[in-house]
């Protein structure tokens, strides 16, 4: 290989680690979710639910776009995880594919085996991370815009 190509193949080798850390990161916050989700749904089916929403309307005021804003803030850490973490998992499967490739050419089974396994576990963590958090971020937006239609509804039968 000539210098720019060993220094791009170096420059990659640098974010794997970072990458790596990112969905590990995206997979913890996935799972955290994912358990608040779950109470919340106990909760909505055992009636002891207090609707944050309701709560942010009543100490705060604003009108239905300042509601829909408030939405929009704590749904986006679900939409960034369940948006970036994909691309997290090809950027992690792609950085080992070289030295498994090189390993191929040089017969060395077991260095095909070793960035092989971290190539397809990363791209999984990634993929269950981003599974979890796209599906948390759909129910939970269905839910907190059913609120925000019944607060709407509230203020204009008042």
């Amino acid at each position: 290989m000539n210098t720019l190509e060993t220094s791009l193949y170096e420059l990659t080798r640098i974010f794997l680690v970072p990458v790596l850390l990112l969905i590990l990161a995206a997979l913890v916050y996935a799972f955290l979710a994912l358990g608040s989700f779950a109470m919340e749904a106990w909760q909505r089916r055992s009636g002891r639910y207090r609707s944050a929403l309701a709560a942010h309307q009543r100490s705060c005021g604003g009108t239905s776009d300042d509601l829909e804003l408030w939405i929009m803030q704590r749904l986006e850490w679900l939409r960034v995880i369940s948006r970036s973490t994909p691309m997290l998992g090809l950027v992690a499967t792609m950085i080992p594919m070289g030295p498994a490739l090189l390993a191929l050419t040089e017969s060395d089974a077991k260095g095909i085996g070793e960035n092989l396994v971290v190539a397809f576990s990363a791209v999984i963590l990634a993929l269950v991370a981003s599974s979890i958090a796209f599906f948390v971020l759909t129910v939970r937006r269905r839910w907190l815009l059913q609120e925000l239609r019944a607060i709407e509804r509230t203020g204009e039968q008042s």
